[in-house]
Parts: structure tokens; C-alpha cells; sequence
């Protein structure tokens, strides 16, 4: 395992499917909180599809430059049915497109759950068209080269974020999390839990209770001052 920066791992860890299913259950927003506010990608991936998209499956990571996917078609054909293939090229939105309609139709065939990358895309009537959720940097007509390197199914950062094969990919059209498949139960618990006190919460909202107590509570514990005068320079 010599050739660093050009070699890709057949293997894949993945977590159990029923571990996988129950994220399907909760929003990108409430297992961002299960996971503390991190492992949260930052804002500029985002949903290329319609409004209403929702993406649950494990990550099938590929490394390549910003302006090859010779390595992405090699995912493809080594994805399982709910893989959700992950790019990292830390080209962000300058380089050209990474995948368009074909790999994505390809994919559509093969039960990818989707594709998440730090890169642009194109043809981007067909890939709405499609089930198949995408999120990325943006749009561009260029199309890119298929001359490697690259690698499979190693540790990769992707919008600021660090994904092992094998970790779970939660998108919707606010964003993309990912969760460690070692920690998934535990913040699956969490999740749970936090999705039913958001639920408690939108019930007080409809009941009228705008202005919770604990507000003016966090504030005077960290040692806010309120003044009842004005403020006059």
C-alpha cells in the first residue's frame, strides 16, 4: 500500500441498515444538535434538487483534484445500493463540474442514496429530474478531465468535515450532517429526544406561550444586566 494519492480500498464498514433507517426519522437540523453543532458541513453544500429532498445512507469517499473524476467513476461502480458517494477535491465552487446527468442517471439505476461534494455540478434539469438527492458547491457548464489520481474509501474532509467510509450522510434541503457510524446509536438516542422537546416546543407556540422564563434565566446566570432607563449619549 505504497502508492499514496493513487489507490483505492475495495472494503467498506458499514453500519446496520435498522442504525442507517432510523435517521430517516429526524431532520438534518435535529441530529446537528444530537451531534453537538459539529459534524455539521458548512453552508456552501447544498441541496441541487427540488425543495422537499431528503438523503439517509452510508459514505463511499473518494479524494480526487479539482478538475478530474476519473476516480468517481470507479465509485460508482464500486457503490452499494444506499451509499451515499462523497468527493473531496478542496477545490471548492472555482473548478469544473465533477458529476452531471449520466452519472447521476447511472447512479439513479444502481440505488445510490446520493452524491455530496465540495465541487460544482452541470445538467442540472436532468439531476432535478432524478431521485437521486445531490448537494454541491454550485453550477458550471465545464466539464472535468479523467486522468486520476485519486483515492477510494479513505479519510477525506468535505465542507469542513471529516468522513470515514462507512459513516452516515444525512441531507435536506437545509444541509448535510455526518455521524460517526461508531457513535450512531447514541446519537440517534439523542436525536430522538430532541426532536420531542422540539415538538413540546411548536405546541407552546400554538398555545400562545411566545416568551419562555428560561430566556431571561440563561441571560441573568451569565451575567447579563438589564437597565430599565434609556440609553442617551
Amino acid at each position: 500500500m505504497s502508492n499514496i494519492g493513487f489507490r483505492i480500498f475495495l472494503k467498506v464498514k458499514r453500519p446496520a441498515k435498522e442504525i442507517v433507517d432510523g435517521f430517516r426519522n429526524y431532520q438534518a437540523a435535529v441530529i446537528g444538535d444530537a451531534l453537538g453543532r459539529l459534524s455539521v458541513m458548512d453552508a456552501s453544500i447544498k441541496s441541487m434538487n427540488e425543495y422537499g429532498v431528503k438523503m439517509v445512507g452510508t459514505a463511499l469517499t473518494v479524494r480526487t483534484i479539482p478538475t478530474d473524476n476519473l476516480l468517481v467513476h470507479k465509485a460508482l461502480e464500486l457503490a452499494q445500493p444506499g451509499d451515499v458517494i462523497v468527493i473531496a477535491t478542496g477545490g471548492g465552487s472555482r473548478g469544473p463540474a465533477l458529476i452531471g446527468g449520466n452519472i447521476v442517471a447511472k447512479a439513479e439505476k444502481i440505488g445510490i442514496a446520493g452524491f455530496v461534494l465540495d465541487a460544482p455540478i452541470r445538467d442540472i434539469d436532468d439531476i432535478r429530474k432524478s431521485k437521486v438527492p445531490v448537494f454541491a458547491t454550485g453550477l458550471t457548464p465545464a466539464g472535468p478531465f479523467k486522468n486520476g489520481p485519486g483515492e477510494i474509501n479513505v479519510g477525506i474532509t468535505c465542507g469542513g468535515v471529516f468522513i470515514k467510509p462507512g459513516d452516515i450522510l444525512v441531507g435536506d434541503d437545509d444541509g448535510v450532517v455526518v455521524v460517526d457510524k461508531k457513535e450512531a446509536e447514541t446519537i440517534l438516542q439523542r436525536a430522538q429526544k430532541l426532536a420531542q422537546k422540539e415538538e413540546e416546543k411548536g405546541r407552546a407556540i400554538e398555545a400562545g406561550d411566545l416568551f419562555p422564563e428560561e430566556i431571561d434565566q440563561s441571560l441573568l446566570a451569565k451575567g447579563c444586566e438589564f437597565i430599565d432607563q434609556y440609553w442617551d449619549k
